[in-house]
């Protein structure tokens, strides 16, 4: 009975390392002989990361890329597994290069294959930066077929159905996440394998690149749609899985399956592992959080602390004549939580100096919103003196709501250099709190139990740069609030078709005019980790300057 052991490879790799991505695979490939593996599987692009963007561009990014390819060949002599991975690979006559995998066997490169699909939207933009490949063909590797897709070639039945000859099909991909991803790359792999009854086995990066999170995921399944393996989303994994042939298809034994419990799982995970390699890999030696008492610079400590560790967060509260001792005690409680010890640098005599001498250019006016920014301002100059100071990230704490509808302070509340909450709504916030508080996160390093005070879950909203402020005094209740945008930016729905629902008329038209005029904000605004299919970034590109309503 014929047989192969495929190690699969799910790695963190770093966008422009190629010697780091090098020395990843190469230890991976000794871990996976180690484990008695045939051939290694690494996912889409691993040796340049992906997405590398215009690095792409470049033709020494290219050529030292691909060089590194046949330095990899070279470790596959002897009695050691085969490789196959995925790189760049140089084209003719000065086009754009090929996102293409290779099968390294016997110190060559003994097979190259180039995305046939390149995709051109949401995220994607390979079309700007690839050459397109032909339709690919199965290879025969030892006794087995393989059928190689790479990434939305999987999506693509023109190329499912050149594989009808093949054996067991291969996916490796550069796949983000977002909230529902999984189900829909379960779904894909199913077609596939009712189209050509054979089993699939899917590999995909795990790491933090920019706004984008890979969250692993990877899994086998059978040509009878039984999953077989799955691979967790928080974790570098190099996993053996032993197939043979039955005389008609190959079977896969079963292994290790991750299973997870509900959404605020999934969506804290890969917030940490967002924020962590945002944080890491660009050589911060930690983070600082302005402090409100508040639910979302609460939420944004405890993943910071999960994170990064409490060492490594930096907790400032910046009190005004507005701040309550409530929101005082708050803010100490959780630092206290979260095993940190909050720093206090009071802002009311800073705010009365900026006062005086804005005061007769302000002659004739009274106070308004200007007065409640300056305040926001202030505390956002203060935590970018001490980033200067000490190298620590600052990190802003607006929700997508917030952000959606412009009830956020540019240079003040929306400073800094990443933002874990960017596509996350209030009414998501709440659950991520409460979810935290009964559950440490597989990838966290924070203390488990309650991290977040209950009264900071439960008491109403409010920015306190005025007495007695609260959000609802500016804008609906989230509960009214969050569906609404919910439908106008992830739904793409007309202002008519959300009346339609059942919405007031006027308190839509509002909220849709809020959202257009508040994009010269969110187009300044700090990246953070895409959750939704329409975040404020790649996957949502409206411009500044823009009259269509509706």
């Amino acid at each position: 009975m014929k047989q192969i052991q495929i190690a699969i490879a799910q790695l963190n790799y770093t966008a422009g390392d190629l010697l780091g991505n090098r020395d990843k695979i190469i230890d991976a490939h000794k871990q996976a002989g180690e484990l008695g593996a045939d051939i290694v599987l690494f996912s889409e692009m691993c040796v340049t990361g992906y997405p590398a963007e215009d690095l792409v561009l470049l033709d020494r990014f290219v050529k030292k890329s691909y060089q590194i390819v046949q330095e990899l060949a070279e470790i596959t002599k002897g009695d050691v597994p085969d490789m196959l991975i995925g790189s760049l690979r140089p084209s003719q006559h000065g086009q754009r290069p090929y996102n293409s995998v290779f099968l390294l066997q016997d110190g060559e490169i003994a097979y190259h294959q180039d995305k046939y699909d390149l995709p051109n939207y949401g995220v994607f933009d390979e079309n700007r930066v690839f050459s397109a490949g032909e339709l690919p063909q199965p290879i025969e590797y030892k006794q087995v077929k393989f059928g190689i897709m790479i990434c939305e070639d999987m999506w693509n039945m023109k190329v499912t159905k050149q594989f009808k000859g093949a054996d067991i099909i291969l996916s490796i991909n550069g796949s983000p996440f977002e909230v529902g991803k999984h189900e829909q790359r379960l779904n894909r792999a199913e077609a596939n394998i009712k189209a050509l009854n054979k089993p699939l086995i899917y590999v995909n990066q795990i790491c933090g690149q920019d706004d984008l999170v890979f969250d692993g995921d990877s899994f086998v399944i059978s040509d009878s749609y039984e999953l077989k393996y799955r691979l967790s989303r928080t974790q570098e994994q190099v996993v053996l899985t032993s197939w043979e042939d039955n005389g008609y298809v190959w079977q896969c034994d079963e292994g290790l399956k991750y299973e997870y419990s509900s959404e605020e799982q999934i969506i804290y995970q890969a917030m940490i592992l967002g924020l962590r390699d945002y944080v890491n890999k660009n050589g911060f030696p930690g983070v600082i959080i302005g402090m409100s008492g508040g639910i979302d610079s609460a939420l944004s400590a405890a993943v910071a602390v999960d994170a990064l560790g409490a060492e490594r967060v930096r907790l400032v509260m910046m009190p005004s004549q507005y701040t309550s001792e409530e929101s005082l005690n708050d803010a100490e409680e959780c630092a206290t939580m979260l095993g940190i010890t909050l720093e206090t640098l009071p802002i009311e005599e800073i705010f009365g100096s900026y006062q005086s001498v804005l005061a007769q250019s302000f002659t004739g006016k009274e106070g308004d919103i200007t007065e409640e920014n300056l305040q926001s301002r202030i505390r956002g100059m203060l935590l970018m003196a001490l980033s200067n100071k000490f190298g620590h990230m600052v990190m802003s704490t607006g929700n997508k709501s917030e952000v959606s509808v412009g009830y956020a302070t540019l240079y003040g509340d929306m400073c800094g250099g990443y933002n874990v909450l960017k596509d996350v709504y209030k009414q998501q916030v709440t659950n991520l709190c409460n979810w935290r508080n009964h559950y440490l996160p597989e990838n966290g390093v924070g203390p488990s139990g309650k991290v977040i005070p209950d009264n900071i879950i439960t008491k109403p909203p409010t920015a306190e740069l005025r007495h007695n402020q609260k959000d609802s005094d500016s804008l609906p209740e989230y509960e009214i609030l969050d569906p609404i945008l919910i439908r106008l930016i992830e739904e793409t729905k007309s202002v008519e078709e959300v009346i339609e629902e059942g919405y007031d008329s006027v308190l839509v038209r509002r909220i849709s005019e809020l959202l257009h005029a508040a994009e010269y904000k969110r187009r300044q605004s700090a990246p953070g980790v895409k959750i939704s299919k329409k975040p404020f970034s790649r996957d949502r590109r409206y411009p500044i300057t823009n009259k269509f309503s509706g």
